[in-house]
């Protein structure tokens, strides 16, 4: 009975002219009574308006009367045309809020005002004045009229004053390359249509503002209903990502099968996601807080992006580029193959009789080369070999000679050189006298290379072999878990459409399949094909210098720097790895993984200063389980440095206390030559020390080369601890980098100086090596320091970052710094490699230890 009597009373009001009116009213009625079973039967009042666009109206509701809105609506299918309501509750104070229900051929809409949205920590923030763009219903007709209503209801019984006006949006649909602004808030959100053109198969959306905070939402969305558009929904569907001042998402057409999509605009209610202060806690937990003036004007613009040919021109460019490094090492080579000959030629023919250098380089009576002429090759094999074997005699003949002296494998013991896979540096000595020997000669106050390099020539080969075998071992294991993770990081952003997961460089992100940003991925492929190249270079010098060993040749047996290539072959496969997970950092740059893109720096700048001090201190120089395992402890403190160092000052404290002591305890190793033990008597020896040298009798330090280098670089790492300590830098994995950077060129500065003080000279293909590794890291250096994204700020701060391509509309800055920087290290692996080339002629018991 009081569902009847309802309907009766409503169906008696309600019915007038328009009778299409009455099935849209059943709906309303029904549920109008189904809730009113039980309560008191008395009747609403349900008034039913036609309405019209762009008029405000002025009414009061209670929940004795009820306002249905009727709207005449014409939809074209050439032409998208937006509408919005807009509601404003002018009186306040009531205990129940206002319904407003929107409803249309195929969607509806409700919300309520005061419109309550939420933030964090269950904060709740009222909106009195609400704004809402309706999604448009597809239609298949060239024209169609379509109905909507809007119903406004309340279950106060105090009459609250509102006003509703419903407007047609005339620019609606964006257009490439204009810029549209509008005003959003929280509870007045905007989205707008794009269609895609003919022949644009990829844009960029780019949204920007002048006003950093209130803090806002940009969202890519289908043509669907509904449109998620309130800050707590936003992130249901599409994709988005936060921003302040800038915000660019690329959207490619094969993700919207209908060809068109919403640029969704939502300002926040709190500005904590985009970096800004966070609103005191409230004292009630139900109390309300006045949000406050969160308007925002945004400016909104859709551009082309790039097409495939700006893909192949991007690929062949990097490709030209570093292959062109290949080809000029072949050309190189060729040219100093011929020298080599040459200058094999001029010696030989030094070494001969005029008679027999003209009947071995000119032609007999009858104008005919000599038969002799073709046994070239032999013949100078064979005066190499004896005069080798001339000085060998003479050399071990010698009592005081301290330079190389050729052994036999037999005076070690056969059984140690049955397997050399098994032997171990520390296992044995090739001096004559394992203890007293080895003090007397590395505690001498000038040491020369000779003093340094009296091991088995194979031993130490197969000791600084280790160190390749070693990292490509750390490179397979250490590689394969970074690429099944940043695989899961690209394909969590691609299936939760978060954009701000990755701090990308928004507006020079070029995708390419399911990765975002392909450019940044493919400006790494210079420290792979550079790295390789190296790897060539060594193989090619190491092949040379095996077979001048095999020919007892003079210079390699007696002259020069000892040649080891095994820290080479290392830094080339560090190269190589520095590209590969350089590249996997950027599939998905964020702070958990930046990890990837600094170990094998680590492992680049370790290797360099351990190629440094090889060089004139073979015998004693670090083997590769200690290295590894130093550089291990760097990446552990990094983890430990990215997930606890934020802030905290005991991490800090340890850190600090740590640095100061292996550092002490690495310049006692440096200067003493490794002759020195730590153990319970230390403190007694170095008391005894301060007692005769400082106390008894005042003494210079012995080393005083070796003591200048080491009171430096202990005033460097003091301080950059004391920084690291003071400061706390927010990015730690950087400031570790820096700390063996500012090492690494401490100690090549050093070695430089001590060289030339020691009065030799730098080559003159070292010093072009120089120059332009220097010239080319200044300007990578540039590059780097641009900064078009940091993971140290909000995903929304770091977009303020970006900036547009610079290079062939493809790379942008950091994908120049890629390109330097891959080559920088390549010229200054050259530079270690070339610059001591003056001595290959200099006998080593002439070339000083420093």
């Amino acid at each position: 009975m009081v569902l009847r009597s309802c309907w009766k009373s409503r169906h008696k009001n309600s019915c007038g002219p328009a009778g299409w009116i009455r099935p849209a009213l059943l709906w309303f009625c029904v549920s109008q009574c189904v809730c009113g079973i039980g309560a008191v039967e008395e009747s609403t009042n349900v008034v039913q308006k036609e309405a019209e666009f762009d008029v405000t109206y002025n009414d009061t509701v209670t929940n004795q009367n009820q306002t249905i809105y009727a709207f005449n609506h014409t939809i074209s299918r050439n032409k998208t045309e937006g509408v919005r309501v807009t509601v404003d509750v002018l009186s306040r104070g009531s205990d129940s809020p206002i319904l407003f229900v929107v409803r249309q051929k195929q969607a509806v809409l409700s919300f309520q005002i005061p419109l309550i949205l939420r933030g964090l920590y269950q904060r709740k923030y009222p909106y009195n004045h609400v704004g809402r763009t309706l999604c448009q219903p597809p239609t298949r007709a060239s024209s169609e009229n379509q109905f909507f209503f809007v119903d406004v209801s309340t279950l106060s019984s105090q009459g609250t004053n509102y006003q509703l006006r419903v407007s047609r949006v005339e620019s609606f649909t964006l257009q490439t390359d204009t810029k549209f602004s509008f005003t959003a808030s929280p509870s007045q959100p905007q989205y707008f249509k794009y269609v895609f053109p003919d022949g644009v198969d990829t844009v960029i959306v780019k949204v920007n503002s002048d006003m950093t905070f209130p803090c806002s939402v940009m969202s890519i969305q289908d043509i669907q209903c509904p449109v998620y558009d309130l800050d707590n929904n936003v992130a249901f569907i599409g994709m988005y990502q936060t921003m302040t001042k800038k915000g660019a998402i690329t959207v490619q057409r094969k993700d919207f099968p209908s060809n068109s999509f919403y640029v969704v605009v939502v300002v926040k209610t709190e500005d904590e996601a985009c970096g800004g202060p966070l609103r005191f806690y409230p004292l009630r937990p139900d109390e309300l807080i006045d949000a406050g003036n969160r308007s925002k004007l945004i400016d909104v613009v859709v551009t082309p992006a790039i097409n495939s040919e700006v893909y192949v021109r991007g690929m062949l460019f990097i490709l030209g580029i570093f292959l062109s490094f290949y080809l000029l090492v072949l050309l190189m080579t060729c040219v100093e193959n011929k020298r080599m000959k040459k200058r094999e030629a001029f010696q030989i023919a030094a070494d001969m009789s005029p008679a027999e250098t003209a009947s071995l380089l000119g032609k007999n009576g009858d104008g005919q080369t000599p038969a002799s002429a073709y046994e070239y090759g032999s013949f100078a094999d064979n005066v190499s070999t004896l005069s080798s074997e001339a000085i060998t005699d003479s050399a071990t003949s010698t009592d005081n000679n301290y330079g190389y002296i050729e052994r036999s494998l037999d005076a070690v013991g056969r059984s140690r050189h049955e397997s050399l896979s098994s032997v171990e540096e520390d296992d044995y000595d090739t001096l004559e006298d394992i203890k007293s020997d080895k003090n007397i000669v590395r505690t001498k106050k000038y040491l020369c290379v000779s003093d340094l390099s009296r091991k088995d020539k194979r031993i130490l080969s197969k000791k600084y072999q280790i160190y390749f075998w070693n990292i490509a071992t750390i490179a397979v294991f250490y590689a394969l878990p970074v690429v099944q993770l940043v695989i899961t990081y690209q394909t969590v952003v691609n299936v939760t459409g978060n954009q701000d997961i990755c701090y990308y460089n928004f507006l020079c992100a070029h995708p390419l399949g399911a990765l975002s940003a392909f450019n940044n991925i493919l400006s790494n492929l210079g420290y792979v094909l550079l790295g390789f190249l190296f790897l060539l270079i060594i193989l090619k010098k190491d092949i040379v210098h095996n077979r001048a060993l095999f020919r007892n040749d003079l210079n390699a047996l007696e002259c020069g720097i000892p040649k080891h290539y095994g820290l080479y072959y290392a830094m080339g496969t560090a190269l190589m790895m520095e590209g590969l997970l350089s590249a996997c950092y950027h599939v998905c740059p964020n702070y958990t993984n930046f990890q990837f893109d600094t170990s094998f720096m680590y492992m680049i700048a370790g290797l360099c200063v351990l190629k440094l001090y090889q060089k004139r201190h073979p015998d004693i120089n670090a083997s590769a389980y200690t290295a590894y395992a130093c550089l291990a402890g760097v990446i552990f403190f990094s983890v430990l440095g990215v997930v606890f160092g934020k802030g905290n000052t005991v991490f800090w404290i340890v850190f600090s206390v740590i640095h100061i002591l292996a550092t002490m305890l690495l310049s006692t190793q440096l200067y003493y030559m490794g002759r020195w033990r730590l153990d319970s008597g230390i403190m007694r020896r170095m008391l005894n020390i301060l007692y005769t040298d400082c106390i008894r009798q005042c003494s210079g330090p012995m080393y005083i080369d070796r003591m200048v280098l080491l009171v430096l670089g202990n005033i460097i790492n003091w301080s950059l601890a004391a920084f690291g300590l003071l400061e706390r830098p927010n990015d730690f994995a950087s400031y570790l980098l820096a700390i063996a950077i500012c090492n690494l060129l401490l100690y090549f500065a050093f070695y430089i100086i001590m060289k030339l003080r020691s009065g030799e000279r730098i080559g003159c293909l070292a010093l072009v090596c120089i120059l332009f590794t220097a010239v080319v890291w200044g300007f990578a250096l540039f590059f780097f320091f641009q900064g078009l994204s940091t993971w140290q700020k909000t995903p929304a701060e770091s977009r303020e970052h970006n900036r547009d391509c610079i290079l062939l509309s493809f790379f942008d800055d950091h994908d120049i710094w890629h390109f330097l920087s891959s080559i920088a290290m390549f010229g200054s692996f050259l530079v270690l490699l070339t610059m001591d080339d003056d001595l290959d002629t200099v006998q080593r018991d002439k070339i000083l230890a420093f």
